[in-house]
């Protein structure tokens, strides 16, 4: 299958299956023991669609455990990570919509790898 954008980050990698002006439908997988950057965004709402694995996500003060099945509502300007902390790769599907969907709308809050940016400092 040839996908839109493929990257590896730290935590995993992900494929953009597709993206037009208002929302966009990638397949994420988080490496056992990595989680993504605690982060919110201005411009997006997010739903994560768990296909393989398990993990926890983190919405605002909630930690949700997800399993294969289930769907987790991001809203818009929410503080948000997902964690695998188990040995299998943890898959999802996550849609994102709103009015820009570029990935520099991403303010790190937290980062494992040294990615918080600077206007998340405020924070």
């Amino acid at each position: 299958m040839q996908y839109l954008e493929e990257s590896t980050r730290p935590w995993g990698r992900y494929q953009k299956f597709f993206h037009d002006e208002v929302i966009w439908v990638k397949r994420l997988e988080v490496y056992p023991r990595s989680r993504l950057s605690l982060q919110k965004h201005q411009y997006r709402f997010e739903k994560w669609i768990i296909v393989e694995g398990q993990g926890l996500a983190v919405i605002d003060d909630q930690q949700i455990t997800v399993t294969p099945g289930m769907v987790v509502d991001i809203p818009l300007g929410s503080v948000h990570r997902m964690c695998n902390l188990y040995d299998d790769p943890l898959v999802f599907i996550e849609v994102a919509y709103g009015d820009y969907l570029g990935e520099d709308d991403i303010i790190r809050l937290k980062d494992d790898y040294n990615r918080v940016t600077e206007e998340s400092l405020q924070y």
